[in-house]
């Protein structure tokens, strides 16, 4: 996995993985979307309006009163404000579908708006954007879902299935990699996600 200027740790279920716990181990600067903060206050920030943060952690309170975002936009803005594009998303998923659906669409915005370079990791695999044409590292067997955000035309080399310019986002779920790498070419933006684990009948 590649290295990141910052980790935000958002408010929805904390990661038990090895791989969110790496990143989240590793990383440079952590910031703690408000409540979150209570499952590592070792953090470097915490932005929000801090409603659910405890009284020991308030002198890392960045706290933003607006309502317009949420706190994963307000925490990516504070990092953008000191330079940090290259941002991992943990704690994204997981509680409320609804708050996962949303987070999960917001890195789109994050890239397409912001110049983010995000990546949003769950338990299972994780998500990243591109746009045009790029290539994505794999393996045989690797699980790969494409979320088609804003092409009329899009197609893939190297998955079991060819990708195409979908209209709904169902349709872009449950493909596979069929070696080292793959690459999808589109005329705009998609959301990738690859499992960190084969699909276990790929490897018999």
């Amino acid at each position: 996995m590649n290295e990141f200027d910052a980790v935000i740790l958002a408010n929805g279920a904390f990661p038990t993985a090895d791989e969110p716990l790496r990143l989240l181990r590793e990383a440079r600067f952590v910031v703690c979307c408000d409540g979150a903060a209570r499952h590592w206050p070792q953090c470097d920030a915490i932005v929000g309006d801090g409603d659910s943060v405890p009284e020991a952690l308030r002198d890392r309170l960045i706290q933003i009163e607006e309502q317009e975002d949420n706190d994963l936009t307000k925490a990516t803005r504070y990092c953008l404000s000191k330079g940090m594009r290259r941002i991992a998303y943990l704690g994204s998923t997981g509680k409320r579908e609804d708050h996962t659906l949303g987070n999960i669409s917001l890195i789109a915005r994050y890239k397409q708006e912001m110049g983010v370079e995000p990546f949003l990791a769950t338990d299972y695999g994780w998500f990243v954007v591109a746009e045009g044409e790029s290539s994505f590292d794999s393996f045989k067997g690797q699980q790969v879902s494409i979320f088609n955000m804003t092409c009329n035309a899009l197609s893939s080399e190297g998955l079991l299935w060819q990708a195409y310019p979908y209209s709904q986002w169902w349709q872009g779920t449950l493909n596979e990699s069929a070696g080292d790498s793959f690459t999808l070419k589109g005329d705009g933006f998609y959301l990738v996600y690859r499992t960190y684990q084969a699909k276990e009948t790929a490897l018999k």
